[in-house]
């Protein structure tokens, strides 16, 4: 069978045993001999093969082989493959054998033809079944991870020994491998690859899909890979992604209609996946709204009230002629600005915009608090004092973080409390983090391991670590100055 781009893609042959096969080896490429009938799609006819200037030889534990036919298998100018027949039992082929084998030939060619359009029609409507469920998941009201939905489905499809899709990074000339599967899939995901010296980069610039017959990738574990295609990712005329999908080294070549089926599917993915993100974010933009509304009605009521509220029992407090009865009104109005400043940050939490690509202190504190409120008998009380956004950031806020999680972690854990609280302050040249509780207390050496990469974290920082636990509650005093560190990373790259 002869591949697109010529030479054998298969050779099928019959009547050698086993152990023949195996002593030759490597199977014939389509040179030589051979390779004259792909040059040259007319019968060639031999009495004995040696004695034709283009025989190349045959290779070590060949069986002998004398006398020789070859012919095309075609249907009208297109030529499928090549019928070799050698060692006639009478001693030579003649004219008659020659007839015989060019009709047989055609019928073949026939019948070659009829299947591989069917197979290709079969594989068609396997590939449009499948693009119809991306997009119907893609655009359900369920969450689905597009990328990874469409990676399996391709794997199923296109015969692949693996399949990945590499996005491009924030770092220009560069892309990473998002998701893979199939061959070293896990040493794969989440390579990095460079858009200079790769087949993946060349068909992000280009915006055109490539098929190689050999690639002759190197991939982790010491497997190569063979045929590859690469097809863009293009989103609204911009190429935001590339489908790699490769076979093992010495595999069935892809074709061309293998190519357009993998374009035609990532094309219509590629809108699936645009109109499903402008769905999220239509949602998003409908949740933000109603959470604005919210934050305003908090702001200009809740809020304005209790503070109205606060003034006029202060006024009271100054005409009260009893004492006792008069610091009871100030700490009714201590407790209404500590209220005030908790609807503060709930109003910040609704009202802020969320940022993938920056994601501020307070943020990443609330998230933490609502994630672990589930624990807890009562959801954290967080405040916030200072430019803590401007000032904790990098990998202080990390460490901020860290010491979050771990200490409110610790609280639901072993302190069975029903209140507790998070402050973060920066003022004075310093960040303060407070977390309390009011559970039954505990030893410090029940936390140790925990305590201790949060003193670690402060000490590095030149700074300050307190723990006091008691039977009426905890509390943890993080305080360092507020510089940041800086961190490298070292990544290694493949040439998909």
């Amino acid at each position: 069978m002869i591949a697109p781009s010529g030479g054998l893609d298969q050779f099928i042959h019959v009547g050698m045993t086993p152990d023949e096969v195996n002593t030759i080896g490597h199977l014939p490429e389509g040179k030589g001999l051979l390779g004259a009938l792909i040059d040259s799609p007319h019968s060639i006819r031999l009495v004995t093969i040696g004695n034709d200037p283009r025989s190349s030889g045959f290779p070590g534990g060949h069986p002998r082989m004398d006398s020789f036919l070859g012919v095309p298998v075609r249907v009208r100018d297109e030529v499928y493959g090549n019928l070799y027949l050698s060692s006639q039992a009478a001693g030579q082929f003649t004219d008659e054998d020659e007839q015989l084998v060019t009709a047989l030939a055609a019928t073949a060619g026939i019948a070659i033809e009829n299947a591989r359009l069917f197979a290709e029609t079969k594989r068609r409507q396997a590939w449009s079944a499948a693009s119809a469920e991306i997009t119907a998941a893609l655009l359900s009201g369920e969450r689905h991870d597009s990328i990874a939905l469409i990676v399996n489905r391709v794997f199923g499809l296109s015969g692949a020994d693996l399949v990945c899709v590499l996005l491009p990074t924030d770092k220009p000339g560069a892309l990473v491998v998002e998701t893979a599967l199939g061959l070293s899939e896990s040493d794969v995901h989440g390579a990095r690859v460079s858009t200079a010296h790769s087949v993946s980069g060349s068909v992000l610039e280009g915006k055109q899909p490539r098929l190689l017959d050999d690639s002759n990738i190197a991939l982790p574990g010491h497997v190569r890979l063979g045929p590859v295609m690469a097809v863009p990712l293009i989103s609204a005329g911009t190429a935001e992604g590339v489908l790699f999908l490769a076979r093992a080294q010495g595999a069935q070549l892809f074709t061309i209609a293998d190519l357009e089926m993998a374009a035609d599917f990532a094309g219509q993915a590629s809108v699936a996946m645009q109109l499903g993100r402008a769905r999220g974010d239509r949602q998003k933009l409908a949740l933000l709204e109603d959470r604005g509304r919210i934050a305003r009605d908090l702001h200009d009521h809740v809020i304005q009230e209790i503070f109205g509220t606060g003034l006029e029992l202060q006024s009271i407090a100054g005409r009260v002629q009893n004492e006792s009865l008069s610091e009871r009104i100030g700490q009714t109005v201590a407790n209404l600005d500590a209220s005030i400043s908790q609807i503060r940050t709930v109003i910040f939490a609704l009202s802020a915009p969320v940022e993938k690509t920056r994601n501020t202190i307070r943020h990443s504190i609330i998230d933490i608090v609502n994630e672990l409120a589930p624990s807890l008998t009562t959801t954290p009380y967080v405040s916030f004092s200072g430019p803590v956004d401007l000032l904790v950031t990098g990998d202080l806020a990390g460490d901020v973080t860290a010491v979050v999680r771990e200490s409110l972690t610790n609280t639901a854990k072993h302190a069975s409390a029903e209140h507790s609280s998070v402050a973060l302050t920066a003022a004075e040249g310093h960040i303060t983090l407070e977390i309390t509780d009011d559970g039954h207390g505990s030893p410090a050496t029940t936390r140790r391991s925990g305590l201790a990469n949060i003193e670690k974290r402060a000490t590095i920082r030149g700074g300050t670590s307190e723990f006091h636990s008691s039977s009426t509650g905890t509390v943890v005093r993080w305080r360092v100055p507020y510089f940041l560190t800086p961190s490298t990373r070292t990544e290694n790259g493949l040439n998909l």
